[in-house]
């Protein structure tokens, strides 16, 4: 017998407070996939952003590097506010008609769309670059804000769907599945528009001087059409994000788990946050995965600027961002039944490591189209771990934080939100790096030709830099102390406490 039909026959029932007890039943494929569609916008819009919001600012919205950086290191410091806070009060909302999470969800969608429209808006060209700088900030903090009440309680309901470890393993692996091919949509959607743009851009520069050429008005021209299609790329995305998060609320059902104690506590903010942050098995985790995701999403945001500018293929990045997408989507699969076999840990040191000759080869010089295809198809294969495995390994660290403290009351909001803060922090701190280094190596949207410092120093930020947080968080992940040995025991411990609960719960009727 299969571990969840033994536990869809000997589940019993749970909860704390006044919450809804349920039966404990092996997961439908059906809550499974609608689970997993809820995940598409936080990956359609944030790969929109890695991929494209970069150059959409220096080289479309025309602000200084500076300023760039600003944006980018800003707003996600205020996401570094928002997703705790929203996690705090995701934890103490009441359970309602819809659940816990689920309001959160549906009422944050309307407010993430809207800002993230504006995102990509330019007013009027007649805006100073400080109005400019302004707009673009405001709107950018506000599309985080939005999107931290929707991924939080999202990412959270992995603890609410019901069902066994190989249940969550399962719907975890079909949403990373979703949200690498809403990343693959996302990302080929966003580059089919507006690719051909900046390559026509390019075209309109002198070569002889290294600048702009003299015809203002095609070049302004030219301008204006990336604007517009940088702006139809978003109408595109936020339908599908609409579209996602109805899925999502009709198809999903949050349950109680079973295994929590009747009699539980509130601690304050801070009292959960140091037993939290005081927990081995998810401080390892953080910290890996904080270096992980620095390092690819620093990867992200440069490879278009790379391609441009170091290594002449400014008119086909998009198609080796769709191809490294493609190679990810179709490996997800592997690295779920990989790590079944072998164990998380181990999944995670052979996942990681194809992705390292890739970029020692990539940043070392320029080749063929052909040689590019091959480096991305192997750096897709390593992307698909980072997508799995950080997220798979998440809901065992709660596990055994729970186990150890059966009184604290639905930590889950919490774990997930700092887990969250920590990807979306990767991000905003890789981008204000990348900017920033370009900034102090002279780069300028109005350089044709790019000067042998900014050559560099896109070589340097595509290859050394990740490597080295790869290789640490490699080492992070080797003190992670759950093992499959730890996994069976904590399973065999939530059904003794489901048990226990049960037979309490009985005795009180």
């Amino acid at each position: 017998m299969s571990e969840e039909e033994e536990e869809a026959e000997g589940g019993g029932r749970g909860g704390g407070g006044d919450r809804p007890r349920e039966v404990k039943a092996a997961l439908p494929l059906s809550r499974k996939l609608c689970y997993a569609i809820g995940g598409a916008p936080y990956q359609l819009t944030g790969n929109a952003l890695g991929f494209f919001f970069q150059i959409f600012l220096l080289d479309v919205v025309q602000l200084e590097p500076f300023h760039a950086s600003l944006i980018l290191f800003l707003g996600r410091a205020w996401d570094a506010v928002a997703d705790p806070v929203v996690g705090a009060l995701v934890s103490r909302s009441p359970w309602r008609r819809w659940g816990k999470l689920t309001p959160w969800t549906i009422s944050a969608m309307p407010f993430g769309v809207f800002f993230y429209i504006m995102l990509w808006f330019i007013p009027s060209n007649s805006f100073s670059a400080s109005l400019r700088f302004f707009w673009h900030l405001t709107m950018y903090c506000f599309f985080q804000t939005s999107m931290s009440c929707y991924h939080v309680p999202y990412s959270s309901l992995t603890m609410f769907l019901g069902g066994s470890q190989a249940d969550r393993d399962s719907a975890t692996s079909y949403r990373m599945a979703v949200e690498v091919l809403s990343t693959l949509v996302g990302s080929s959607i966003q580059g089919q528009i507006v690719g051909g743009h900046h390559a026509i851009m390019r075209k309109g520069c002198s070569v002889d001087n290294g600048t702009l050429g003299s015809n203002t008005t095609l070049l302004l021209e030219n301008l204006e059409n990336t604007r517009r299609a940088y702006l139809v790329a978003s109408f595109v995305l936020s339908s599908m994000y609409c579209f996602s998060c109805f899925v999502l609320v009709l198809g999903v059902k949050e349950h109680p788990d079973p295994s929590s104690s009747l009699e539980k506590t509130r601690l304050s903010f801070f009292g959960n946050l140091r037993m939290l942050l005081g927990h081995r098995p998810y401080n390892r985790l953080l910290c890996g995965f904080l270096l992980a995701s620095l390092a690819i999403q620093l990867i992200q945001g440069i490879f278009a600027l790379f391609c441009t500018h170091a290594s002449g293929l400014a008119a086909r990045f998009q198609h080796l961002v769709l191809i490294m997408l493609v190679v990810t989507c179709l490996s997800v699969r592997f690295w779920q039944c990989f790590l079944e076999k072998f164990g998380k840990k181990t999944a995670v040191f052979v996942g990681l490591s194809p992705i390292i000759p890739s970029l020692v080869v990539i940043s070392a010089g320029s080749y063929s189209f052909l040689l590019y295809v091959f480096l991305v198809a192997m750096a897709g294969s390593s992307l698909a771990v980072l997508y799995l495995l950080p997220w798979s390994m998440l809901p065992d660290a709660v596990d055994d934080f729970k186990l150890r403290n059966p009184a604290c009351l639905d930590p889950e909001p919490l774990f997930y939100s700092f887990y969250v803060f920590i990807n979306k922090f990767a991000g905003g701190l890789s981008l204000g790096i990348s900017t920033m280094s370009l900034h102090f190596a002279g780069y300028r949207a109005a350089d044709c030709i790019p000067s042998p410092g900014v050559v560099l120093t896109l070589r340097i930020l595509m290859g050394p830099v990740p490597i080295a947080l790869l290789l640490l968080a490699m080492a992070v992940f080797s003190s992670y102390p759950i093992n499959e040995e730890r996994r069976k025991e904590m399973k065999r411990e939530k059904e003794q406490a489901s048990t226990w609960n049960e037979h309490t719960e009985s005795k009180a009727i």
